[in-house]
Parts: C-alpha cells; structure tokens; sequence
C-alpha cells in the first residue's frame, strides 16, 4: 500500500484540473452552439429566412431562441437550479456515455484506472458547472468543493487558493495550458470549441489525475447491481454507464449540501 496522498498533492493537481475546466465550460455557456441567437437577431434583410412568411418566420425563430441550451433567452431566464439539473441531465449524459466505453472490456477494463480517471473528470467538470451557477467562481473554492464531494476532504482555504509558501504558479500555469492545449487550438481554427476537442480535454483533465489515482476510488458511484453488470464483457457498457449516471446524480446532492454549507457559513 502506497503513502497517504496529502491534501496539498490534492491541491497541486485539482487547481489546474479546474482552471482547466473554466474555458470549457465558458465556451459551452457562453457561445450560440446551434446559431439559434445569431439567427433569431437576424430578423433584417441578411437573414436566410427571407422567403418564409413573416408570420411563420417569427414562430420560427421565437421556437429557436425557446430551446432551453446555453446562448438562448430562455437559458438566461433559468434559475440556478434548473441549469444544475440540465448539466446533470445534458452534459451528464455525454460525459457518462465517454466514461463508460472502458466497460466494453468488462472487468478486464475495470482493473486499469482509465473509468476511474474519466469517470472523475466529468464529475469535476460537472461540479466546476454547478458552482458556476451558484455563483461560485474562485478556484480555490471549487477546488475545495471537489475535493470535498469527490475525495470526501475539508481542505484549507488557504491551502485551496494557492497561497501557501509552498505554491508554484508558474508550474501551475504550464500544467493548465497543457491541459487546456486542444481548446486553445480549436479556438484558433474554428472559432469556437468543437466536440473532438472537448472530448481531447476530458481526456487530458482525466489523465491529470492519475497522480492521486488512490483518491479516485472515493467518489460517488453507481449501486451494486450497476457494478455487478459493468463486470461483464459488452454488456458491462450498459451498467457503467447507468453507474456514472447514478454516480453524477450523487455529485450534484453533496455537491448542493456543501455550497448550502458554506452559504450558512460565510
């Protein structure tokens, strides 16, 4: 059995991690991932709708901007709590189904860190997206907040926030844009984030874990018979991912009674 992982070898790898995670989830706030803005304020001449009745146009376009997706009207008119409950359902959807393709392996796949690593990551990133909606942006209390949830540690605030003697920015800085490169790049050429390089990323956010693998093990996972079904072969992809959704859905339950903690607290 190895040596205790310290709190700070779990800061000095989750303060990048999650650095990391704030330009992902920005670009999937922030940008019109279907057009549905860029066309509902095209309603001048430019606009490709032209030919249509103006009457249908409007419904048209009213529809689009109605979708509940980051960059529309109705996204901005959410509460924090149903934007929780769409990246648990949404984006947790897309994460669990990347994190359980290991599981095609059954238990074979199971012995290797690769799910815990992936598993890991889109729950870290998940948490990052729900302390966003509440309002929770400094990276050391996101850190704290996963280590919490993920690694069941109440680390120190000072500690979390890289202000101890011992921190080293200029390392974290180099690690962050590692992780962050396939962003970076996509940006560059497209404009904007592309699914490849989002799915790149989780996958460099998960392997930036493998140094506390040991920690892995602690976080929120699926029942028994989850488990029990991921050990076999093909059909263990199934219950992988019934478990990382399960798994995510208990992220977000102690995720709200640490930010309601700390609420209470400030």
């Amino acid at each position: 059995m190895g040596e205790a992982i310290s709190d700070a070898q779990v800061v000095k790898v989750l303060r990048p991690f999650v650095r990391g995670c704030g330009p992902m989830l920005d670009a999937l706030r922030e940008s019109d991932p279907l057009g549905l803005l860029a066309r509902a304020r095209r309603r001048d001449g430019s606009s490709e709708l032209d030919d249509v009745d103006p009457g249908l146009r409007d419904k048209l376009l009213n529809g689009l901007t109605s979708v509940k997706v980051p960059g529309t009207e109705a996204w901005a008119a959410m509460d924090a709590e149903e934007r929780t409950r769409w990246w648990v359902n949404r984006v947790g959807r897309f994460t669990a189904l990347l994190t359980s393709i290991p599981g095609l392996g059954g238990a074979l796949a199971d012995r290797l860190p690769v799910q815990d690593t992936l598993g890991a990551a889109a729950q870290g990133l998940l948490l990052c997206a729900i302390s966003g909606e509440h309002g929770i942006t400094e990276v050391g209390d996101r850190v704290r907040l996963i280590a919490w949830v993920l690694f069941e540690r109440d680390v120190d605030p000072v500690l979390a926030a890289g202000e101890d003697a011992a921190h080293d920015a200029s390392a974290e800085d180099s690690r962050t844009d590692e992780l962050t490169e396939e962003l970076t790049d996509a940006e560059r050429e497209h404009g904007r984030l592309t699914v490849k390089a989002a799915a790149r990323t989780l996958w460099r956010l998960g392997r930036s874990l493998l140094s506390i693998v040991d920690e892995l093990e602690k976080r929120p996972r699926g029942r028994l018979v989850h488990r029990a079904l991921g050990m076999l072969p093909v059909v263990g992809m199934a219950g992988d991912y019934l478990g990382e959704r399960s798994g995510l859905k208990r992220v977000a339950k102690r995720a709200r009674v640490w930010i309601d903690r700390e609420s209470v607290s400030q």
